[in-house]
């Protein structure tokens, strides 16, 4: 991190671990603690699920302008081959960012290559890192600029929030293309018909994608031939629609250039891109190892779609990223007239090969509007507000628009070490139940001991 701090002014500051329990998104390991209160319930600490709130502390304080961290961060969460419950963050938060174009040629629905949200300033220093990184560690060239890609742009192509851009295997809408008939039935349950189609002459990785297939039933299958090119429309649960005419189904496979020997992957979803991926989007492909680095941006702000979430927002909107990004300034009348669903966040990913290396965003620097997203979009009661009381007086004082991002430094070292799992890259890793096998971690606690943080043990 010498490049960051001796060119870009950055300033590293270490930012506490026991902080206070909130619901910012992720599940906390909690710290008892032997201080009590006068009604004598045990009291926690919260390890940190990161410095978010710290660093934009740091930011409101005007002392730091840029900040940054190599951060220790703790997530009770299940693990897997990129995540285990304490892993380690480059962090860093800035001072005075954009805030997104307040004119744009490209038209909302869109498609583009265009960052059109705010945090610029964030982008530049990030790929300017990580271009360092790889001349220096890798002897690659970098592009100058790496693409962009909408949230909805990215589930709508490849089913993905995290897309890998390196095989020409798209998803495509073919909702048009379907007699009227089947057409309306569509429109009426806001859902559309994507597929895939894999070219046997182009696309040799197509088998083991069809092994996996004949096994999901969100998404059917169908193997082109001479027998059944005709009527595979016609045959298919997915499209339901016995109107389909032999002259309609060869228009059909005009328009998609199918052949014989080609395979059609089938699914239905709802018109609204929903979640981390689709079921298309969710096929694995052999793919090259050449490093495709691609920005998402314009995520929903908020979401009902995240298995993870559901314990703490108990049927309530969560935030998709955390409760302190900004929406698009687009969407800011949208989010005062309660039209929760279409609006999409400053919240920008860093995805290398669909895996996500860096997350972060631009953040809600004004008082009123954050106390509007905890009370009336995330319904927060007065006790889950109360963790969040000094970021409010923080922001009533007076903040700087701000922003920030996270590098998931595990995942960069594992993807420069060429290895699958970041626990070849962590000394004293845990297992994937979150269990240290040679300091026999977590342990049981002795009665006694635990009497002493007013915690009683269950009793059988």
């Amino acid at each position: 991190m010498e490049y960051s701090r001796q060119k870009t002014g950055f300033t590293e500051v270490e930012t506490p671990v026991l902080l206070r329990s909130s619901v910012e998104g992720a599940r906390e390991f909690l710290v008892p603690t032997r201080t009590s209160n006068a009604s004598a319930q045990p009291m926690f600490y919260a390890l940190q699920q990161s410095p978010q709130q710290p660093k934009q502390l740091l930011i409101a304080s005007g002392a730091v302008e840029r900040y940054f961290q190599i951060a220790k961060c703790f997530r009770d969460e299940d693990g897997r081959k990129d995540r285990q419950p304490e892993f380690t963050q480059i962090d860093l938060e800035m001072a005075f960012v954009s805030w997104g174009l307040k004119e744009s040629s490209y038209p909302r629905s869109a498609w583009s290559d265009t960052w059109r949200i705010g945090g610029t300033e964030v982008r530049d220093v990030v790929e300017t890192l990580i271009k360092k990184i790889w001349r220096e560690s890798e002897n690659t060239q970098l592009p100058e600029c790496f693409k962009v890609m909408t949230y909805h742009e990215a589930m709508s192509r490849f089913g993905s929030d995290k897309p890998d851009t390196r095989f020409g295997i798209e998803i495509q809408n073919i909702t048009d293309h379907l007699p009227p008939e089947a057409k309306r039935s569509f429109e009426q349950s806001q859902d559309i018909l994507e597929c895939i189609i894999l070219r046997q002459s182009r696309h040799p990785e197509f088998l083991a994608v069809r092994k996996k297939c004949e096994r999901e039933q969100s998404v059917k299958l169908v193997n082109l031939t001479e027998g059944n090119s005709s009527t595979w429309l016609l045959r298919s649960k997915t499209v339901q629609s016995p109107d389909v005419t032999q002259h309609q189904q060869t228009e059909i496979n005009e328009a998609l250039g199918l052949v014989p020997g080609d395979c059609i992957l089938l699914s239905r979803r709802s018109r609204v891109p929903k979640g981390g991926s689709t079921a298309l989007g969710q096929k694995p492909i052999v793919l090259p190892e050449a490093p495709h680095f691609l920005w998402i941006t314009e995520f929903p702000l908020f979401t009902r779609s995240d298995g993870d979430k559901d314990f703490l927002a108990k049927g309530r909107w969560s935030s998709s990223h955390h409760p302190f990004t900004a929406p698009m300034w687009e969407d800011v009348e949208a989010l005062y007239h309660g039209e929760v669903e279409s609006i999409r966040g400053q919240h920008y990913d860093l995805v290398l090969n669909g895996m996500e290396i860096g997350g972060g965003s631009v953040r809600v620097h004004d008082a009123a509007m954050q106390d509007f997203i905890f009370s009336e979009v995330l319904k927060l009661t007065e006790t889950e507000k109360a963790p969040f009381s000094h970021l409010l007086h923080a922001l009533r004082c007076g903040a700087p628009p701000h922003g920030g991002i996270a590098l998931g430094f595990d995942r960069l070292m594992s993807i420069l070490c060429k290895t699958s799992s970041i626990r070849d890259v962590i000394a004293f890793p845990k297992t994937s139940v979150g269990t240290d096998l040679l300091f026999k971690s977590p342990g049981v606690v002795d009665p006694d001991v635990l009497t002493q943080y007013s915690i009683q043990p269950r009793s059988h």
